[in-house]
């Protein structure tokens, strides 16, 4: 008979290493298959090759390969293919037919069901999370509160927070959506919301704040997990968190999965269809094969294996750590995080820094935004003070290209837009040229934004029909200094000004000099978007003395045109 290989992720949680022996162990005593074996591709022991190494020494020459996931994202589509392929080279004839992921399913539909029941009914883990002050500590035993409320009179008036993993693939998080619909369904709950603990949004507190405001007072969040691991824990505490701020409302935390009868049923039917050949993957929306909005550079990507670190490849290579996250082939995001205050970098940007290992960041980037980084994330600090302590490009180069070959997933996360004045492209550049894969993620220049948070369209019909974005970190006449300012002056349109503070009034007297008219007005923003953010407005042969004088500092932004006169009254940030 066919053998039988169970693969897994891979974990830092001992109990979710245990829970998942626990289920290739069950699925061994079945004896529906004559032989089973199970391992990960990253992090736990046994690593996926001593699995397969140990059914081929058995006489194994044909395998079914069973992806122990629940949504096909990259691990299913991309990382576990690529390992088998590893495992065929290194055992010339083997071959395999590959199982597809195990959601969604009405087995752990059901699953997830008897799970809330027992959250429900208070016959859940300890760590169950109950709301108000004199309870969010409570251990709640099943004698405590089992058999006070059916079943049914509870689900009318519970809604139910389904968690899932999250992905940086938009049909894998589809899928979790579609999970919460079909948990919904007939079962009598008063709603099935879908979030995410990472990668994805909604988060935890996001749904929880959506159920609350939709009138819920019993809440049972439901972790789409198999097993239990540090994101499961994750979900236990953010839901803590959130009951605890809110002593009005009953916030219960549900079991994984975790090792079951209705799971190992579900594998050893995932493996009768690999082998009878009926493997119905859904590529119509699969972001690797088709151009999907916000996911284009996953289009036709190379799939790498992981490099587990008590396989002999991964070992020479990379040198993994047990205890980090990290994937076996690293990673450079190049990301735009805004002008300033933390709620305005993209939500791919966020993503991908929710993400991180190592984030590698400039002054002027949203710095709030580091005090929501897990604690094993590496900080790298590399500001450019004016006139103060600076990085040099070279070395922030050198962190980005390191780092990703040491296998980690790194952001280097900038201000405003990355390859507006941001030199992001020298660092695409490098990682480029050292072979490291990288992704530039837009960001809202604060040439833009500035203009706009201090109420000023750079842009109006009748008014201004262009725009030029100039760089004043060189003056009029310094002989680095690539801008035409003659022909700038001659322009009717509007200017924005970066890097200009020490610069304004040089460049002031020569738009002059060139034709702009003196009482043009010009409108400073300083801090824009931030708590501190002022305007100070002047006319241009006056600017530079007005600057001065008001001690506009870095970063500021000029405009200056004839819609500065359109300005609103204050900031509208």
């Amino acid at each position: 008979m066919t053998g039988l290989v169970i693969v897994g992720h891979g974990t830092r949680s001992a109990a979710g290493v245990e829970q998942f022996a626990a289920l290739v162990e069950r699925v061994r005593r079945r004896g529906d298959i004559g032989d089973v074996e199970g391992g990960f591709i990253e992090l736990s022991r046994p690593p996926l090759t001593d699995a397969v190494g140990a059914l081929v020494a058995r006489g194994h020459r044909a395998l079914v390969a069973l992806p122990l996931v629940l949504t096909g994202a990259g691990h299913g589509k991309g990382d576990i293919p690529a390992a088998m392929a590893r495992e065929q080279q290194r055992h010339p004839g083997l071959s395999y037919r590959y199982g597809r992921p195990l959601g969604p399913h009405p087995l752990l539909h059901e699953a997830l069901e008897q799970r809330i029941d027992a959250a429900l009914s208070g016959a859940d883990r300890a760590d169950t999370v109950l709301s108000g002050a004199d309870r969010i500590d409570a251990a709640l035993s099943g004698a405590d509160r089992a058999g006070t409320e059916p079943a049914g009179a509870d689900r009318a008036d519970t809604w139910v927070a389904l968690i899932g993993r999250g992905s940086t693939d938009p049909d894998a998080n589809a899928e979790v959506a579609k999970v919460a619909r079909l948990l919904w369904e007939g079962r009598g709950y008063a709603g099935v919301e879908p979030g995410f603990i990472s990668l994805a949004q909604p988060s935890v507190p996001a749904v929880l704040e959506r159920l609350r405001r939709l009138g819920a007072r019993r809440i049972v969040v439901a972790p789409y997990f198999l097993f239990a691991g540090v994101l499961p824990d994750r979900i236990v505490a953010q839901s803590a968190e959130f009951a605890a701020a809110h002593p009005d409302l009953d916030v219960r935390v549900a079991e994984v999965i975790g090792d079951c009868d209705a799971l190992a049923d579900l594998v050893l039917e995932r493996y009768a269809e690999a082998l009878g050949g009926d493997i119905r993957m859904n590529c119509d929306t699969c972001a690797y094969r088709v151009l999907m909005p916000g996911f284009a550079d996953k289009v036709g990507r190379p799939q790498r294996p992981h490099d587990h670190p008590d396989d002999p490849v991964g070992h020479h290579h990379h040198h993994h750590d047990h205890g980090h996250d990290h994937h076996g082939h690293g990673s450079v995001a190049v990301v735009g995080g805004g002008p300033g205050p933390d709620d305005l970098i993209t939500v791919r940007g966020k993503a991908l820094l929710d993400a991180a290992d190592v984030v590698v960041v400039d002054r002027l980037a949203p710095q709030g935004l580091l005090a929501g980084l897990r604690p094993d994330v590496l900080v790298v600090d590399a500001a450019k003070v004016p006139r103060g302590p600076s990085m040099a490009q070279e070395a922030i180069n050198e962190a980005l290209v390191s780092h990703a070959r040491a296998g980690r997933r790194v952001v280097r996360l900038k201000g405003g837009d990355p390859y507006v004045f941001g030199r992001g492209h020298e660092e695409v550049q490098a990682c480029v040229a050292a072979g490291v894969p990288v992704t530039v993620v837009p960001g809202v220049s604060s040439a833009l934004a500035a203009p706009a948070l201090a109420g000023v369209p750079v842009t109006h019909r009748g008014v201004a029909h262009d725009v030029t974005v100039v760089s004043g970190h060189l003056p009029p006449g310094h002989p680095d200094s690539l801008v035409d300012w003659a022909a700038l002056a001659r322009a009717r349109g509007t200017v924005v000004l970066l890097m200009a503070v020490d610069t304004i009034a040089k460049i002031a007297t020569v738009l002059i000099e060139h034709g702009r008219a003196p009482e043009t007005p010009v409108l400073a923003v300083q801090d824009a978007g931030l708590p501190d953010q002022r305007s100070v407005p002047a006319r241009l042969d006056e600017i530079g003395a007005v600057a001065a004088r008001e001690g506009v500092g870095p970063p500021a932004v000029f405009v200056l045109g004839p819609v500065v006169a359109l300005t609103t009254t204050g900031p509208t940030g």
